[in-house]
């Protein structure tokens, strides 16, 4: 305080907002070594926000959900079934009790996935693209059937609900569109080549959706997630462990040895450090971002822009 009054840094922003608690979160991977710096006061500015994620009855989009829901967003969560749905529910309201949220059971195979959703949330604030499926299959062998679908579930589901909320967001002046795409956009694994087309194909249409908003409070970007222990790969690692005999810890290292030589991190991203990311992305805060491919790849991405 200075002269009774509270002292701001010369960004106008109170010195109290920008100092760093150092003390390390419970994020579920304090055993790996993993914290998260936590801001004292930081308000990120999703109360009363709509956000949609979909995918996220698990895994990475779970952990974004829920982690919107603590910022005060009302979140919608989606799944293919509704069972999935309503354990999703009830495991974020479990884990933050204030926290607002429902969802909506649709699957994103075909169209009438979108058109289900937009039947029941015709707007929203912020909108994130997670739902995604992978699946290790050697080039050669894979048929058109499974490019389509990859396709239609990866990439187009994204494409016709941010087409839709677009023009909502425009009105308002204000929306964040978010796709989470993967480090395997830009290094395509020669396992799953359709996989990485899909993730490609992600940051072009983030990219597109935000130079058509240019000057608008409206933004658009992408996020290059690494390898992450989600629960699509923790099956993923468990199988094939199995299938070569050996532990999960003995795979994950092999796998990072040569599989991602490149990882700084040298381990799986936990779910929560991709959604630190998500969540400040569709924050307010992050009004200067957009349309950036933004990276938690762990620094297997070997370049420097």
């Amino acid at each position: 305080m200075i002269g009774g009054k509270r002292r701001k840094s010369e960004f106008g922003v109170p010195f109290g907002l920008i100092r760093l608690s150092l003390r390390a979160v419970s994020t579920g991977c304090e055993s790996k070594g993993a914290g998260v710096l936590v801001e004292d006061s930081v308000d990120l500015k999703l109360n009363g926000k709509v956000a949609l994620v979909t995918g996220s009855t698990a895994g990475i989009g779970f952990a974004i959900a829920e982690s919107l829901a603590r910022e005060g967003a009302h979140v919608y969560v989606n799944g293919r079934t509704q069972q999935r749905v309503d354990t999703a529910i009830a495991a974020i309201r479990s884990r933050a009790a204030a926290a607002r949220v429902d969802g909506i059971a649709a699957d994103f195979s075909s169209s009438s996935g979108a058109e289900t959703v937009i039947a029941k949330l015709p707007a929203v604030d912020v909108l994130v693209n997670n739902v995604g499926i992978f699946e290790p299959k050697p080039f050669a062998e894979i048929p058109d059937a499974d490019w389509f679908r990859f396709f239609e579930i990866n990439v187009m589901s994204g494409v016709r609900l941010s087409r839709h909320y677009l023009t909502g967001m425009l009105k308002k002046n204000w929306g964040r569109i978010l796709f989470v795409s993967s480090e395997s956009a830009v290094q395509i694994p020669a396992e799953m080549v359709h996989y990485g087309m899909t993730k490609t194909a992600q940051i072009a249409v983030a990219r597109g959706i935000a130079e058509s908003v240019a000057g608008t409070g409206v933004t658009s970007n992408s996020i290059l997630a690494g390898p992450t222990e989600s629960e699509g790969v923790g099956a993923f690692v468990d199988a094939m462990a199995k299938q070569q005999k050996k532990s999960t810890a003995e795979f994950e290292k092999d796998f990072f040895e040569h599989a991602r030589p490149s990882s700084l991190l040298e381990r799986f991203a936990t779910v929560d450090e991709v959604a630190a990311m998500a969540t400040y992305i569709a924050s307010e805060l992050s009004s200067a971002t957009n349309g950036a491919p933004l990276r938690v790849d762990g620094g297997v991405i070997r370049a420097i822009l």
